[in-house]
Order: structure tokens, then sequence, then C-alpha cells
């Protein structure tokens, strides 16, 4: 049975601030747990007035609190950004506060735009350490060896699961080589895919973590009573990839009737090939086209992206989502 989860954006819209949209993914999480999703996970996103998850470890610790079971985690932290001995200390600590529940999925990408990669003092080669930084990272993590002189307190011993995150064939590559879980952005990036689930299976090598493969995959999905209605609130979504592939910024706006009336021919085209793994409809459509999408990839588990502007339409989605998901069903 494939298992399914979030990745939380924690979406600031028109008529909710970030504290909002902070206590809103809280909200959500908890009703996640009780309808079987596997787990939450926020990214780091930086200089996006529409995303609230830049402070990615106090999100998830923030989320955790308000669960009791469901594991949470990064989506990713984008571990360039950071000196790895910073992340082991803070998700060291996330551990010892909700053990067993944390994952740490890595992506190499600054998660954000070049003026702000500035203002992070972000070096300009730092993604070419990351399979160093990813492997320093698992060492802060782990058990401490007899003449280790640093320490990730209280991180050293925690083993919290390392995942990596990616949306072209090198994440693939390093998941294998290192023997890590492996999740790849299809939600956004849909390209290469297939090839990097074929690549990251091929040359997969077991590893203290990890004995075989195990994929995920992105996929935006909004469920509603009908099929329009969940269409309709899909828009919201829509116009933010066209304000994202148009240069515009803003917050998360209401759904509209005819999104023809917002977005541009070639935002469009733009737009609906990044969202080209997308699932809009009522119960049946969700479950149909959920499974044509876990047949075709064979992934393990799915991540979903249920961008929904109304916190309770947004609830209710995911808790149509989980029906269409239910194992007597697919």
């Amino acid at each position: 049975m494939t298992a399914f989860s979030i990745l939380e954006l924690v979406r600031v819209t028109e008529e909710t601030d970030a504290g909002a949209a902070l206590n809103n993914a809280r909200d959500m999480a908890a009703h996640a747990e009780r309808w079987g999703y596997k787990r939450v996970w926020a990214a780091e996103h930086h200089n996006m007035e529409g995303i609230a998850s830049a402070a990615t470890s106090i999100v998830i610790a923030h989320i955790a609190g308000g669960t009791k079971t469901i594991r949470v985690g990064a989506g990713g932290i984008m571990l360039p950004n950071h000196a790895p001995y910073i992340i082991a200390e803070q998700f060291g600590t996330l551990e010892r506060l909700y053990p067993g529940r944390i994952d740490l999925g890595l992506g190499r990408a600054p998660g954000t735009d070049q003026v702000a990669v500035r203002a992070m003092r972000r070096a300009a080669n730092a993604s070419d350490h990351f399979p160093q930084d990813v492997q320093e990272l698992q060492a802060f993590l782990g058990p401490a060896t007899p003449d280790q002189r640093i320490l990730a307190v209280p991180g050293t011993g925690t083993n919290v699961p390392l995942w990596i995150l990616g949306s072209s064939n090198f994440g693939a590559m390093l998941a294998a080589e290192l023997g890590l879980p492996y999740a790849f952005a299809s939600h956004f990036a849909p390209d290469m895919l297939m090839p990097a689930l074929e690549i990251y299976r091929s040359r997969f090598k077991p590893s203290r973590q990890l004995a075989q493969p195990y994929t995920v995959a992105g996929i935006n999905v909004i469920a509603a009573d009908t099929d329009a209605e969940a269409k309709r609130l899909a828009t919201t979504q829509q116009m933010s990839f066209a304000d994202l592939v148009g240069g515009r910024r803003g917050l998360g706006k209401p759904p509209i009737d005819d999104i023809d009336t917002y977005w541009s021919a070639g935002e469009k085209a733009r737009a609906m090939h990044m969202l080209k793994h997308s699932v809009f409809g009522s119960v049946d459509t969700v479950r149909t086209g959920l499974q044509s999408f876990i047949a075709d990839t064979g992934v393990d588990e799915i991540m979903i992206v249920s961008d929904v502007y109304e916190h309770q339409a947004r609830l209710r989605s995911l808790e149509l989502i989980a029906e269409a998901m239910k194992p007597s069903l697919l």
C-alpha cells in the first residue's frame, strides 16, 4: 500500500498573516494525523512573502508540538545555506523533543532568489560541497567516536533519518550512493521524474539507514465534493504559478471562476507544464488520478501538495484525499 503524506507550504494569503498561516499548518497536521497521513514536511523558502516556512526547524517544532504520532520534518532544508553542524544541533534538538517523529530532507538549491542568497552570505560555490556536507551532517547525528572533539549537542547519537530531495539526476545518484531515501519534486519539476527514479533504483547501495530503495514523489491534489468545485479551488495554485513564471510576487489569492482571465498564454503554458502532475476533482476523480500516478511511477509514497485558499476547504480537501487513498478503494 502506497503511503501518503503532505508537503506544507505554510501559505500566507490575502486574508491570513504569517501567524495565522503557521497556526493553520499546525491545525492541518493534527487533522492529517487522524486521517492517516504518514508525515508532514515543511520546506525552506526565503524572500517569498506568500510562504512563512523560512525558519524551517522552528516551523517543524510548532507543528510537532500540536500533534502526537505523525512524522514531521523538512522537505527540505537547503543544506548549502547552513553549516551541517548547526543543522545537526537543530534537528537533534527536535528529535530529543519529539523522539521517533522527525525527518530531515536535504536539498542543494538555495530556495530563493539571488538577492536573498547574498543576504544569507551563501558562498557562490556552496552547492558544490553538498555531498560532503550531507556526510558531515550524517556523522554529527551519528554516534560519537572515541577521538571526536566536537559534538552536536544534543544531536549526537540521535541518527535522525536523512532524505535526499531533488528534481534532477544529481540527487538520485547521490541518494543511491549513500543509501538514503529519495524524494522527487515532481509537483513543480516533472520533466526528470522517471529517469531519476530509474537511476536511483538501479544504483542504490544499501546502508545502515536503509536496506532497499525508498521513493517519494510530489503531486498536486485538490479534492472537493464535485469536479467543478475542485477545479475552481485549484485556481489559487494556478495563479501562484502564473505569478512565479511571470516574475510577480504576492500573497495567496482566493479562487476565481475563470483562470484564463488571469494568466497570459505564455504563463499558462509554462505553469501548466510545471503542474503536469496534478489531480483536481471529486473523490472518484482523485482516486483514479492517484491510481494512475502510482502505477506509472511505482513510488512507495506520494507527497501531496493541496494548495487551497480557505483553511476549512483545505481540511475538507485533505479529508477527501484520505478517503480516496483508502486501501480498499485503491
